[in-house]
């Protein structure tokens, strides 16, 4: 009889499915549903002391990715696997399922997903509803193509894994097919015409990072093809890197359009002015061979990415439209209306996080270090046993308190709103150049140059999610200086 107890009765205690089973007889646990798997609801996960919760993870991505190093991936400088960490592995506490939500259900406390679901060689679709008690919506953004016609059609963009590799399988074909003898001189400048609409911190770091390329690499296996290649940055504004002090930005023109001084030998053929910053030049139309541009000039490229700025996601969209609430503040132009704790407004228990919220009282960057910030604050709110329903989160009754080091703390009944640490922006602009801007009591120190070069370095590493993450980035950059990049493509 004991032996039969001990089969039937449910565990108590982290499962390798990721699921927590109640003891019998004890009340269920409160259920918290996580949308997306980015940087926020990572950083939540992450944080978050599952064993107290139900938790759930809902994405079609069963990994973390580290967005600000996907340039350095689509050139070859580091390998995708490197940046990028298991769902499974941030938090083995919380389940995971594989599935993409397509309506979000404040009344009713439920959303409804679609997973695909293959075997062998055939796949359907499968729908299923999930309830919550509390749902921290962490979807992110999309790509924002302003409508321009041709964009979505014959643009690259850098926003997930698959982007980047097509991004890079992309480059690789290009420098093979302007080999070929058959080419005209004019179709061989044309193929070899690298356009990147956006001059925000990933259009600068991905110019820079072909830029390395092209001086590191391209010039040691394709010496004959330097004379053709062009690098054409467009920005719609006057300035590049709109986050940064005017010095800075002026220095990151100055960095981009300047030709390397190393292995002249290789790069005598190189145009001097074969990487071009074009401020005040928006796009009007995309073909499958030429950009035009809104005052008539016609670029003609081989490549073009887009990185322009991003948008909210369809998902996004509906949730605002079925909420009366939601349309209050015009300024939040397709983000969820939240308060000083991340509450969306109109949705009791749910929680929006990074790029898809929109605080009216502290309007923030849509930043992976704002997102970040909020989602490790989420976590310490429900560590801490706050009910986030009262109109300020109060500690429920009978809540544990929190140590650190035996050190009892933070035992206050009101939880503190949400407060953003501007811990400084980082921009790579090539040849081992760098900016830095940090701010520090109201004053901000701007760092350039080589010790630009070396911070940028410093942090991106440091701020990897794991070790493994930080060995493997360290490694793919020894292996690049050393060997230089991997050109193979399979």
């Amino acid at each position: 009889e004991d032996s039969f107890q001990k089969r039937n009765t449910p565990p108590s205690g982290r499962q390798g499915s990721g699921y927590y089973f109640n003891k019998l007889g004890a009340p269920q646990r409160h259920r918290i549903v996580v949308i997306g798997s980015g940087w926020g609801s990572h950083a939540f996960v992450k944080s978050l002391d599952a064993t107290n919760y139900d938790v759930t993870l809902v994405s079609p991505r069963n990994y973390f990715l580290f967005t600000p190093m996907l340039a350095g991936a689509a050139t070859g400088t580091v390998e995708l696997r490197s940046i990028t960490e298991s769902i499974r592995a941030a938090n083995p506490d919380v389940n995971y399922l594989e599935a993409t939500v397509t309506e979000v259900v404040p009344g009713t406390k439920t959303i409804s997903c679609q997973s695909v679901v293959c075997q062998g060689a055939e796949c359907s679709i499968d729908d299923f509803d999930l309830e919550y008690d509390s749902l921290v919506y962490g979807v992110g953004a999309g790509v924002n193509t302003f409508g321009i016609k041709g964009v979505k059609d014959h643009c690259f963009f850098l926003k997930q894994v698959n982007d980047a590799a097509r991004l890079r399988e992309a480059i690789g074909n290009t420098f093979e097919r302007a080999n070929l003898p058959d080419m005209s001189d004019e179709e061989r400048l044309r193929t070899l015409t690298f356009v990147v609409v956006g001059a925000g911190p990933t259009g600068v770091e991905l110019t820079a990072e072909l830029k390395d390329f092209v001086e590191e690499d391209a010039a040691r296996f394709y010496p004959h093809l330097l004379p053709f290649i062009r690098i054409k940055v467009l920005e719609a504004s006057d300035r590049v890197l709109m986050q940064f002090e005017e010095g800075l930005q002026g220095k990151a023109v100055k960095d981009l359009e300047k030709r390397s001084s190393r292995a002249e030998g290789l790069l005598s053929s190189l145009p001097d002015d074969y990487v071009t910053v074009m401020l005040k030049s928006s796009v009007k139309e995309v073909s499958a061979t030429d950009m035009t541009l809104n005052d008539g000039t016609v670029i003609p490229y081989g490549i073009a990415v887009w990185a322009a700025g991003i948008g909210p996601l369809p998902l996004t969209l509906d949730l605002i439209k079925n909420v009366p609430e939601q349309n209050a503040d015009a300024k939040a132009r397709g983000r969820l209306l939240c308060d000083r704790w991340m509450r969306v407004a109109g949705c009791p228990g749910v929680i929006a996080l990074g790029d898809a919220s929109y605080v009216a009282d502290d309007p923030l960057p849509a930043t992976a270090q704002v997102a970040a910030q909020q989602g490790a604050y989420l976590a310490r709110i429900y560590n801490r046993q706050y009910d986030m329903m009262p109109l300020i989160p109060t500690k429920r009754l009978g809540a544990t308190a929190e140590t650190l080091g035996g050190v009892r703390f933070n035992q206050g009944v009101l939880a503190k709103p949400f407060q953003f640490l501007n811990l400084g922006i980082l921009a790579y602009t090539g040849n081992k150049n760098a900016l830095a801007q940090v701010e520090v009591s109201g004053s901000k120190f701007e760092i350039a140059g080589l010790v630009g070069w070396l911070s940028w370095r410093s942090v991106y590493l440091a701020k990897q999610v794991s070790k493994r993450n930080m060995a493997m980035v360290a490694f793919d950059w020894a292996k690049t200086s050393v060997f230089g990049r991997d050109l193979s493509r399979f």
